[in-house]
């Protein structure tokens, strides 16, 4: 069944659960680290209106997308704590039912703009994944540096696995936060504390 575009237009996004998972590294190759690296997912399942059918007009999952941002980024802020935000990332599961594109469309700019202006910004694209998949099945969310992505030391991820989502007609919708880069990383490029200055600089001489 393929729906005419704009039938879907008054669409509103339904959560039907939440997730907060968090994760705190204090080792990594026998080496105890100052800073620990704390990363934290914080993931929507919502129902998916176009499960089981064509829709060839994703705009208003696009639209109903910032609220749903707003709604993730303030459960990532609330377990994240006091620590520096220095890389972000998302991704999106889909149910058997629906389409990959269906979480694409849940993940464009419109749903992490909200995000960003929770944080304090972020100057740098947002990396992302998104399958189509059974409940449980695993998912490795990139991340990069928030403002920077040539950061190499802020390559990184975060595996997650909900148990129960998404069930055929839902998209589990995941936001991801951490305070560092990876423990013991020494690739060498261009660091955090560089990207930091620069941005200091460029605010006092605006």
């Amino acid at each position: 069944m393929c729906l005419k575009p704009g039938l879907l237009r008054a669409m509103t996004l339904k959560i039907r659960r939440t997730f907060v998972i968090t994760e705190q590294r204090y080792e990594e190759a026998g080496r105890v680290t100052d800073t620990p690296l704390r990363r934290v997912a914080a993931v929507a399942v919502v129902e998916n209106p176009c499960a089981g059918r064509y829709v060839d007009d994703l705009a208003p999952l696009i639209e109903d997308s910032i609220r749903l941002g707003a709604e993730v980024g303030t459960l990532a802020l609330a377990a994240f704590g006091q620590y520096e935000i220095q890389s972000y990332g998302k991704g999106g599961i889909v149910g058997l039912d629906g389409e990959q594109e269906h979480a694409n469309a849940l993940l464009t700019t419109a749903f992490a703009n909200p995000i960003r202006d929770l944080i304090g910004g972020g100057d740098a694209w947002i990396s992302s994944y998104t399958k189509k998949a059974a409940p449980g099945t695993a998912i490795d969310i990139p991340m990069n540096h928030r403002d920077d992505v040539y950061v190499r030391s802020h390559y990184d991820g975060m595996s997650i696995v909900l148990p129960d989502a998404p069930m055929p007609d839902e998209v589990a919708v995941i936001f991801c936060l951490a305070n560092r880069g990876r423990l013991n990383a020494r690739v060498g490029g261009l660091t955090h504390e560089a990207v930091a200055a620069r941005k200091t600089a460029a605010s006092v001489s605006a």
